[in-house]
């Protein structure tokens, strides 16, 4: 299986807590080419969490949904279930993932062309002050700190661009300049 639609693909990866979703939302509102594919997820919705965060649904639909090969890639990230349904952006959008890194490295081998951002904390103390923030439960932080410390090798190791969120505007204004330039690039 492969997956190379005929917009660029663009992988935001990074361990919880470092901001990949109010980056990716950034990014989408500000360019017009940009559609984001929204994963499908077990876990519960966070208190506050906007509905639209995740497709929030039971492990049967999605274990029904891996059985019918509706998934580009999924992963089971701390006992729950996430996934990105095949994507299929509107023509002329390039395709945005927001997406665990398992689910980046699985993404890199059916697209090699993929590219791939990842984005790191400032630090582990704003990392898990962030977790804290967004309402994660102690035992989850903790958790989610130790898988990051597996994670940041690997992501760092398959990544075209390794960024750290230490200042949102600039974070975006950052992976704006590197889409724009990997446009042109492939255009040449």
């Amino acid at each position: 299986m492969s997956f190379k639609p005929d917009g660029l693909v663009i992988v935001v990866s990074g361990p919880g807590g470092v901001g990949k979703s109010t980056i990716v939302d950034a990014l989408v509102k500000r360019d017009a080419n940009l559609w984001l594919s929204r994963s499908w997820t077990t876990r519960e919705q966070r208190s506050g969490e906007a509905p639209d965060a995740y497709k929030f649904v039971t492990r049967e639909q999605f274990e029904k949904h891996i059985a019918q090969g509706g998934f580009l890639e999924w992963t089971d990230f701390l006992g729950n279930l996430y996934g990105t349904p095949t994507p299929s952006a509107p023509e002329g959008k390039d395709t945005v993932l927001e997406i665990e890194v398992d689910g980046a490295q699985q993404v890199k081998r059916l697209n090699n062309q993929a590219l791939l951002l990842f984005v790191l904390p400032p630090s582990r103390q704003e990392q898990k002050s962030r977790l804290h923030g967004r309402g994660d439960p102690e035992q989850k932080v903790e958790k989610r700190l130790r898988k990051a410390e597996d994670e940041e090798p690997i992501g760092k190791a398959i990544a075209d661009y390794v960024l750290i969120n230490d200042d949102l505007a600039t974070t975006v204004d950052e992976m704006s300049r590197i889409i724009d330039f990997e446009r042109k690039q492939r255009l040449i």
